[in-house]
């Protein structure tokens, strides 16, 4: 392994373990080699190896069981909230910056998910609405999961769970009461051109 040197050690050594987690096909519940195999595998230093497996037991994608050995997890997001909460928060005007730019992705996801959506969705769409009258938050995230969920883009899809849970963390303003209904009207009436100006103007 080429170590840059722009980079500390050991976020490349996390890199290279990436890789090898690919090529093995390893999944939630599979034993990791141990420090010592890792180190000649990837050929890097132990206290290189030890410190990326520290940070990725941090953001809990991997836990150490004593006497075990190390077993990769299934990733559960509310962990990274936690840690962004513990170092994003300090920062000034991180609220509007989270605001805008779930705004932006909400946005796009709305777009991307316009050709894949037929009747039947949008009537759900409107039962979501109907359902959460009196919970704007429960109906946001319900609303726009679902339209997520159209987009067949789990890797935005991932990104805005977390940014929703964040969000909800530092209680970021959400959407009018009739914005949700304008635009499931939008992809009902096949409206495309419309969906950007609804996002600007709420």
């Amino acid at each position: 392994m080429t170590m840059s040197s722009k980079h500390k050690v050991y976020q490349e050594v996390i890199k290279e373990l990436q890789r090898y987690i690919e090529m093995k096909n390893l999944n939630a519940g599979d034993k990791l080699p141990s420090e010592r195999e890792l180190s000649e595998k990837l050929n890097a230093g132990r206290s290189s190896v030890r410190e990326a497996l520290r940070a990725l037991e941090l953001i809990g994608l991997i836990e150490t069981r004593h006497g075990e050995g190390t077993y990769l997890r299934t990733y559960r997001s509310f962990q990274t909230v936690e840690l962004l909460s513990s170092f994003i928060l300090r920062q000034e005007n991180i609220k509007n910056d989270l605001t805008l730019t779930k705004k932006i992705i909400e946005k796009e996801a709305a777009k991307l998910a316009f050709s894949r959506l037929e009747e039947s969705d949008f009537k759900q769409l409107n039962k979501i609405i109907k359902t959460h009258v009196n919970d704007r938050q429960a109906r946001h995230r319900t609303y726009f999961n679902y339209i997520f969920n159209k987009t067949e883009n789990l890797l935005l899809t991932k990104i805005w769970i977390l940014m929703e849970e964040f969000a909800y963390t530092v209680n970021t303003e959400l959407y009018e009461d009739a914005f949700y209904s304008k635009l499931a009207d939008l992809y009902s009436a096949r409206d495309y051109q419309s969906i950007e100006g609804l996002f600007i103007s709420n």
